[in-house]
């Protein structure tokens, strides 16, 4: 699912140039994706754009600190936390785009998510929202460090 999700990334600059559902599925079968990924994507895709779409229209603020239940721990592991609040502390993403990607990573089935996944999570967020990253971070997002230690929070 995943490689579909980065290859419409990489296709389709804004999501209003990505074609209609039905559409799409027959663009990504041609391009050889299997037909299982793709309608997981799709529908992953589809609550994605739901939930992005809810929170234009949202202005809550939080200035809290977010705890992690014992799920969401499990789930997200320390790496894919660390990076979310590294990600919140630098601005990247608001305390609604946070929730987000957080639930948008508990809706697969995988614990705990690697951080390359959720580097994509937070990307397909960000694009679905018509919004890009800066260059720095762009950077950031896209660099294989699997291999890294977590990042620690000062």
């Amino acid at each position: 699912m995943f490689d579909i999700l980065v290859y419409l990334y990489e296709t389709y600059y804004r999501p209003d140039a990505c074609p209609e559902p039905a559409v799409l599925a027959r663009k990504l079968s041609a391009v050889g994706f299997d037909d299982v990924e793709i309608s997981e994507a799709l529908v992953w895709l589809t609550d994605l754009n739901a939930m992005a779409g809810a929170e234009q229209t949202l202005t809550a603020s939080s200035t809290g600190t977010r705890f992690y239940v014992q799920q969401e721990s499990d789930v997200l592991g320390t790496a894919a936390i660390g990076f979310i609040q590294f990600l919140e502390s630098a601005k990247v993403l608001s305390p609604l785009q946070r929730e987000i990607v957080i639930e948008r990573a508990l809706a697969l089935d995988e614990a705990p998510v690697s951080l390359g996944k959720l580097k994509v999570i937070v990307l397909m967020l960000l694009w679905s929202q018509g919004k890009e990253p800066d260059a720095l971070m762009f950077d950031d997002l896209f660099v294989d460090d699997e291999d890294l230690p977590p990042r620690l929070l000062h």
